[in-house]
C-alpha cells in the first residue's frame, strides 16, 4: 500500500523553528516515521487509512478536510520534530557517522537539545489533546475511528506519554 505525507516539507519549515535552508532530504523521512507511529497510533488503522486513500487518490472531502488541516497537520509538524532533532546534527555517509559543527557556531549540549525535544514534545501533545477532544466529540463524523477489529490498531486516547516504569 502507498504512503501518502499528510503534510510537506514546507509545513515543518513554515510551523516551527527548522531554518528554511534546511535539505528537504535531511528531515522528510522523519515525517513518515512520525505519521506512522504518532499519528497512526492516534487514529487506529482504519480512519488512517482512509485518510492515506483518500489523499493518494485526491478524494479527501469534508469532514476529513477539516480533521486533516485543523487537527492532524499541527500533530504531525510537531511530532515530525520530535523525531527529526535528536539527528539533526549528524550526517551517516559512506565513510561514517559525522557531527556538523561550525566556525562561527557552538554545538548545543545534549541537555539543550533534549530541551528542545521536550518543548516540541510539549507542543505535539498539546495539539495531540485537542485532536483527541475534537474526535471524541465528533466520532460520529469519523465511523472508521472506532471500527477496528482483530489485528488492526486501536486509536489510543491518551496524549500524554510519560516513560517506562520498571
Amino acid at each position: 500500500m502507498a504512503t501518502a505525507l499528510f503534510i510537506t516539507t514546507e509545513d515543518i519549515k513554515k510551523f516551527t523553528a527548522l531554518n528554511g535552508n534546511v535539505d528537504n532530504d535531511k528531515f522528510v523521512q522523519f515525517i513518515k516515521i512520525a505519521q506512522e507511529t504518532h499519528i497512526q497510533g492516534f487514529l487506529g488503522t482504519n480512519l488512517y487509512d482512509k485518510i492515506n486513500d483518500d489523499i493518494i487518490t485526491d478524494d479527501l472531502v469534508s469532514p476529513y478536510t477539516t480533521l486533516i488541516s485543523k487537527y492532524i497537520k499541527p500533530m504531525l509538524i510537531h511530532w515530525a520534530m520530535v523525531e527529526y532533532l535528536p539527528f539533526s546534527a549528524y550526517t551517516i555517509a559512506n565513510k561514517g557517522v559525522y557531527k556538523h559543527n561550525s566556525e562561527n557556531s557552538d554545538a548545543v549540549s545534549i541537555e539543550e537539545l533534549n530541551l528542545l525535544i521536550e518543548k516540541e514534545r510539549k507542543i505535539a501533545q498539546s495539539y495531540t489533546q485537542r485532536f483527541l477532544d475534537h474526535i471524541c466529540n465528533n466520532s460520529s463524523l469519523y465511523p472508521e475511528y472506532n471500527t477496528n477489529s482483530n489485528g488492526d490498531q486501536f486509536p489510543e486516547k491518551n496524549s500524554h506519554f510519560t516513560g517506562w516504569m520498571l
